[in-house]
């Protein structure tokens, strides 16, 4: 028996030989590994770095849990609100959205005033000064601006800019520069983030409550829970005290806009960061079962002789998985700091988009042990099956060559093909005919390469579709603007009169309270004028539908989440006006990218809430000539509340959703297009392994060298044709796996695949094919014949 040290040292030996000889194989694996455990290092490190500054900046800050809204209550209400069983702390505010004149900002800008405690160390929702310094108490003029919108339109403290404040055009003088949790995405609604033209203002409570007549009152309610408290509960109670005076309806954190929108973020996030490491990791076992396989082959000999010199089953497999494990683990450490360094950039992407006190990207020991533990489980898997074949290898039958393959007339001869086929062709054919599993394997493992660059690639097309529909078919207007309260159908001839207007739609937005069963959401209805150009309701075949005189259409993300279908009937609680409960029919579903709101003619929800038409707003089409002065005038109209631009909200999409998919896309195809080069350069040198003998006979026997490579070669491209049809299956079914993991209730991702997606990803692969074929050939070129035809007993 070989003493233990002596087994461990020779194998070991043999180890890096064979590592050296396959050095190429063991790098291919090597990169794939890496790609695959970067990826989780990037995403996960980023999802930890993001959850951890979300809760510490929610805790030291106080970010409430529960926020409500009213027209105006008294102060006093507090009190009986701090009461409600389950409320730990209760904070009243005065919140107003304004029209702002920005300096060398054209069009006009809506900004929402809050009203900010004298200390600013109390109340909920605290601010955190960036820079500057806090308003002083007896400056009512005096504000503090939000860090975004002075970084977007290069305000700085000792600035001015203009707010029309309850019907007063004001000049507001900015103090200091200042984040809050309520507003780590700036949103002034159901739109991106507009940086550029909505921001939010902190002026002194006294001063902002004088300015809108409301010195004893409120119309904002924030709360923070006890322990253990039910927010359900809660809600309720909070409603009901609310209900004298106009309330819009209580809602948790989840539904609060900002923090809604960072959590889909983060959802995409954790399940990007578990998935496509997933896939690519899979790829690397993948690898690795082909090259073990190939590699117990060639040793059988070999194993048999370590297993008659005494060497343990046990220390033979060990051997085998330690190539495995070795060629992964030098990958996954290389995807660790490939990751980091990664980890860093995304954090730095994050931190434009997000506004926390501080963002580091910190590599945890549980990112460190889990990607580790991967790769193992990787190798581990992918040895499996060659290791078994070790383990069940008999010595004395393994000492024998393998029988050789029992041969007989295939397809081709019966059917009197053969004469029609060139000799070299013919015997690539059976080569394949004779060895289907190993066909499989190797076109598989060529699919999955397409498939990969597919489901990379196609998020370029899903942005390119969402624009499409969105921004380009559904909504025309040039400007949507929204008043503080809903006006008179009349408001629409004052419109039409500014410069520059071509046409005007008014619509009305109710907010509403849905009920399905034991689900409830809140959301809004918008009500839209039948003769309509502006603003259309698409079906599935993007054609537009007329809005019916009863019942309601919901988009289909909205019904998914009531669990509702058409023919349903809904419960729902107005908001507004007299706030009627009323039940009324689903009529359709539409599919919409984003948001989730829900459609009515503008007449049968005038007829709803028992009132005469009204309008929250209106869509206009704008001559471009006439812009500047219809933005001018806007300026200084003080019933608008808010006012979004077509284009900039583009802009907007494309400067924060879009451009984080973008940015983690590249990435994404970068690291494909290493695991495309990697799959189809171990299959080159599989087939050249397995084929070295007939082709070293082959030149024996006459034929040239152009001949065998010509042979090896049209193997190769063969697989590749039969790979390419079902890699494109794959690649279509990957991404619709990833369309519907990463769609939220924000933004869905469509699955739309291009034919230039397809194209590119083939493309990538048949260049890789020409690149590892060119190696491959310089290989044949320069095969030792007598090393090759050494008899391996």
């Amino acid at each position: 028996m070989v003493a233990i040290p002596a087994v461990i040292g020779s194998l070991n030996r043999k180890l890096l030989r064979d590592l050296w000889r396959m050095r190429g194989q063991a790098i291919a694996i090597a990169v794939v590994a890496m790609c695959g455990i970067a990826t989780f290092v990037t995403m996960r490190g980023s999802y930890e770095a993001m959850i951890a500054s979300q809760a510490s900046y929610y805790e030291q800050y106080r970010f409430a849990d529960v926020f409500a809204n009213a027209k105006r209550a008294p102060r006093t209400v507090l009190d009986r609100i701090r009461e409600i069983p389950g409320v730990n702390e209760a904070h009243g505010r005065v919140v107003f959205n304004a029209t702002l004149d920005v300096p060398g900002l054209d069009e006009p800008a809506s900004g929402r005033l809050v009203s900010l405690e004298p200390d600013l160390d109390s109340g909920l929702n605290r601010v955190h000064l960036r820079s500057g310094r806090a308003p002083h108490p007896g400056n009512e003029r005096e504000v503090l601006l939000s860090e975004a919108f002075t970084a977007a339109n290069n305000l700085h403290p000792g600035d001015t800019l203009g707010a029309i404040i309850n019907g007063r055009k004001e000049r507001l003088l900015i103090t200091g520069i200042a984040i809050s949790p309520e507003y780590l995405n700036e949103m002034s609604g159901n739109s991106f983030p507009d940086n550029r033209r909505f921001g939010v203002i902190w002026m002194a409570r006294d001063a902002l409550a004088a300015a809108l007549d409301m010195r004893d009152s409120m119309n904002d309610v924030s709360v923070v829970l006890a322990p253990h408290a039910s927010e359900s509960q809660v809600i309720e109670e909070l409603d009901r005290l609310l209900k004298p005076y106009g309330p819009l309806g209580a809602y948790g954190r989840s539904e609060q806009l900002s923090h809604s929108f960072i959590s889909d973020e983060l959802a995409q996030s954790r399940v990007s960061g578990m998935v496509i490491p997933a896939i690519f990791l899979g790829v690397a076992a993948f690898l690795i079962h082909n090259v073990l396989l190939r590699i117990t082959v060639l040793q059988r000999a070999q194993i048999a002789l370590l297993k008659s010199f005494g060497y343990r089953n046990f220390a033979v497999a060990l051997h085998y998985m330690k190539f495995a494990l070795v060629t992964v683990m030098i990958g996954g450490v290389m995807g660790i700091a490939l990751g980091t360094l990664l980890g860093r950039g995304l954090a730095g992407l994050y931190a434009r988009f997000y506004h926390f006190p501080s963002l580091q990207f910190s590599l945890s020991g549980f990112v460190i042990g889990t990607a580790l533990l991967i790769a193992a489980l990787a190798a581990t898997l992918g040895a499996a099956l060659a290791v078994s074949r070790v383990l069940k290898l008999v010595p004395a039958e393994a000492m024998r060559p393998e029988a050789p393959a029992r041969f007989k007339p295939g397809p081709l001869e019966r059917l009197g093909l053969r004469r029609f086929i060139p000799l070299s062709l013919r015997m690539v054919l059976r080569s394949l005919e004779r060895n289907p599993a190993k066909a499989m394997l190797s076109i598989l493992g060529l699919a999955l390469a397409i498939s990969l660059m597919i489901a990379g690639q196609y998020t370029f097309d899903a942005l390119e579709e969402v624009i499409r529909i969105q921004f380009r078919t559904a909504q025309r207007d040039d400007v949507t603007l929204s008043f503080n309260t809903p006006r008179d159908f009349s408001v629409v001839y004052n419109l039409a009169a500014l410069p520059g207007v071509l046409r005007v739609e008014p619509f009305r937005s109710s907010p509403v309270k849905m009920k399905f069963g034991h689900r409830s959401k809140k959301t809004a209805i918008i009500g839209l004028v039948r003769e309509r150009q502006l603003r259309v309701v698409l079906d599935e075949n993007e054609k537009e539908i007329d809005l019916p005189a009863e019942g309601v259409v919901l988009s289909r993300k909205l019904a998914e989440v009531m669990g509702a279908r058409a023919g349903d009937v809904l419960t729902l609680e107005f908001l507004d006006g007299k706030r009627p409960t009323l039940s009324v029919p689903v009529t359709k579903l539409v599919d919409e990218p984003i948001g989730i709101l829900a459609y009515m003619d503008i007449t049968a929800l005038a007829r709803l809430l028992q009132e005469p038409q009204t309008a929250s707003g209106a869509f206009l089409a704008v001559d471009p000539l006439h812009r500047s002065a219809l933005y001018r005038q806007l300026k200084e109209v003080p019933s608008v509340a808010t006012l979004n631009l077509r284009e900039a909200t583009l802009e907007s999409f494309m400067a924060t959703v879009a451009e984080n998919m973008r940015v983690n896309t590249m990435v994404l195809i970068a690291f494909a297009c290493a695991i495309t080069g990697g799959v189809v350069y171990n299959s080159a040198r599989i087939a050249l392994s397995e084929h070295a003998i007939e082709l070293a006979s082959l030149r024996i026997l006459g034929f040239s060298k152009g001949e065998v490579g010509a042979m090896l070669l049209g193997e190769q491209a063969l697989l590749i044709l039969a790979a390419i049809p079902l890699g494109c299956a794959l690649g279509y079914g990957l991404a619709a796996l990833l369309s519907a993991l990463l769609s939220q209730e924000m933004f869905r991702i469509p699955l739309v695949v291009s034919t230039r997606t397809f194209v590119i990803s083939i493309g990538v692969l048949l260049a890789a094919a020409m690149a590892s074929g060119f190696l491959v050939w310089r290989k044949v070129q320069h095969l030792d014949l007598i090393e090759v035809l050494k008899t391996r007993e």
